[in-house]
């Protein structure tokens, strides 16, 4: 691991020494910035996203790390004594730190899962209805009818489009939480 303060901080971002920095966090499982400022802070998530071209995440408990989460492609803010600044500006919030572990490997599984499913499922929905107005232009002679009535057109996107994602939000679940938890390698799988 690696602990790096805000001066040091200071010196890398005003000498140039960002990709030799980089490089240094390239070998590090973990890279702890402490007693650093906000600029700091979002400059660092700023330059791993520009520069390794990765997804980045911030977590933060204060109004010292809204830049920071702000800057992050995903935020988790922790509700805590330093007030809700960060949970505002966050994409999730969580109440301990304690249950990032389970919000990642749990609910980002289960999150991606679904998302992927209905990606799939929308271009069908709209596939196939784009392919049944086309074929019958060429039935009624590019005449401009449709052979749908408006009231049915509007209730076939509606409700393909409201019903299916709400069962999928509440049912879908493809392992269970307490397998997700005790096989971490999973997550690499939805990848």
């Amino acid at each position: 691991g690696l602990v790096i303060d805000g001066r040091t901080l200071n010196i890398i971002f005003q000498g140039g020494l960002e990709e030799k920095f980089l490089a240094l966090t390239k070998h590090c499982r973990s890279v702890l910035c402490c007693r650093s400022t906000p600029l700091q802070k979002s400059m660092v998530v700023k330059l791993v996203r520009r520069q390794l071209k990765v997804v980045t995440l911030s977590i933060g408990d204060g109004a010292n790390d809204v830049s920071m989460i702000q800057a992050a492609d995903v935020g988790v803010g922790i509700s805590g004594q330093e007030g809700m600044q960060a949970v505002m500006a966050s994409d999730f919030a969580i109440s301990r730190f304690k249950h990032l572990k389970k919000l990642l490997l749990v609910h980002g599984h289960w999150c991606y899962a679904r998302l992927a499913k209905m990606v799939i499922y929308f271009f069908y929905k709209n596939v196939s209805y784009v392919n049944l107005l086309f074929w019958y232009q060429f039935f009624s002679g590019f005449s401009g009818s449709t052979m749908i009535d408006y009231f049915q057109m509007i209730f076939f996107n509606l409700i393909f489009t409201s019903v299916p994602p709400l069962f999928f939000g509440v049912l879908d679940r493809d392992v269970s939480a307490e397998t997700l938890l005790g096989l971490p390698e999973l997550y690499k799988n939805g990848r």
